[in-house]
C-alpha cells in the first residue's frame, strides 16, 4: 500500500519558512523573466527584491506574456535601491515615483542601521588580513552572460527595454559593455571594462577609472544625459499569490564565465 503524500503546508509556515532564509525588507516582487548562464533562453521567475537582493523562487509556474511597463517598474526599484537614487530616465506613474521614494529612505535607513561602524587605525592593526576573500555582490540589472553577437541581437530586437549590455569579456576575466545608438541610423558599439584591483576601468580615449560596475553603467547614463538606458528585460504579474512549498532563492551573484 502506497503511502499518502504529505499534506501541503499552510501559507502561515511558509512565510516564517521564508523569514529564515532573510530578513532583509521585501521592496517589490513579481515575475521576472531572466536569462541565466547555465540556461539558452529566458524563464521566468517568482521574484522578490529584499534590499539590493534578488530572490528567485524556481517552482512558481508562469504562464504571462511579455509587459514592457512592469519592465520599466522593475527597472525603477533595482536602479533605486542600487544607486541609491530615485532614477530618471525610466517612464513610471506618479504613484509608482512615489513607491521608489519609499523604498529609498527605506533602503538608506537599513544600511544606516547595517554597516558596522568605521575601525580605527589601532583596532584594525589588530585584524588579521583576508585579501583573499571576497564578499559576493550584486550584478548591474543590465548583466547577461552573453556573448557579443548575442548582445548586439538583443539590442536590436528589442529597442524598447534599454540600449546597454553589460556582458563578460572575451577573456571571462574582464567585461564588454554593448550599446546601440541611433543618432543618424542604428550603431552598435562595445567598450571594454578591464577589472584593475578593487576598481574598473573604461577603456576610453581618456581612461575611466571607476570603484565597481554599478558606478560603470551610472557613468555612461550620466555622460550620454539619459540616452543611453539599462537593458533590463522582465515582466511582472499576478502579484500576491502564495509560492509553492517548495521554494528556492538564491542571490544574483557576478558570473565569470564566458557566454
Amino acid at each position: 500500500m502506497m503511502a499518502k503524500k504529505p499534506p501541503k503546508p499552510a501559507p502561515r509556515r511558509i512565510f516564517q519558512e521564508r523569514l529564515k532564509i532573510t530578513a532583509l525588507p521585501l521592496y517589490f516582487e513579481g515575475f521576472l523573466l531572466v536569462k541565466r548562464s547555465d540556461y539558452q533562453e529566458y524563464k521566468h521567475y517568482w521574484t522578490e527584491l529584499r534590499g539590493t537582493t534578488l530572490f528567485f523562487y524556481t517552482d512558481k509556474k508562469s504562464t504571462i506574456t511579455e509587459n514592457t511597463e512592469s519592465g520599466e517598474e522593475w527597472r525603477g526599484f533595482i536602479l533605486t535601491v542600487t544607486e541609491l537614487s530615485v532614477p530618471q530616465h525610466v517612464s513610471l506613474l506618479p504613484g509608482q515615483v512615489i513607491r521608489l521614494h519609499e523604498v529609498l529612505e527605506r533602503e538608506k535607513k537599513r544600511r544606516l542601521e547595517t554597516e558596522p561602524p568605521p575601525i580605527m587605525p589601532a583596532e584594525k592593526e589588530k585584524e588579521p588580513v583576508q585579501d583573499d576573500v571576497v564578499a559576493p555582490d550584486l550584478m548591474p540589472a543590465c548583466f547577461y552572460a552573453v556573448s557579443r553577437k548575442e548582445a548586439t541581437e538583443m539590442l536590436e530586437k528589442n529597442p524598447s527595454l534599454g540600449n546597454m549590455i553589460l556582458r563578460p569579456g572575451s577573456d571571462s576575466k574582464n567585461f564588454s559593455i554593448t550599446i546601440r545608438q541611433e543618432i543618424e541610423m542604428p550603431r552598435i558599439k562595445h567598450y571594454k571594462v578591464m577589472s584593475t584591483g578593487k576598481n574598473y576601468t573604461i577603456e576610453l580615449e581618456k581612461p575611466v577609472t571607476l570603484p565597481n560596475l554599478f558606478s560603470v553603467i551610472d557613468y555612461f547614463v550620466k555622460e550620454t544625459r539619459g540616452n543611453l538606458r539599462p537593458f533590463i528585460y522582465s515582466t511582472d504579474d499576478n502579484f500576491g499569490q502564495e509560492p509553492n512549498t517548495e521554494e528556492r532563492s538564491e542571490k544574483l551573484k557576478k558570473n565569470p564565465h564566458k557566454a
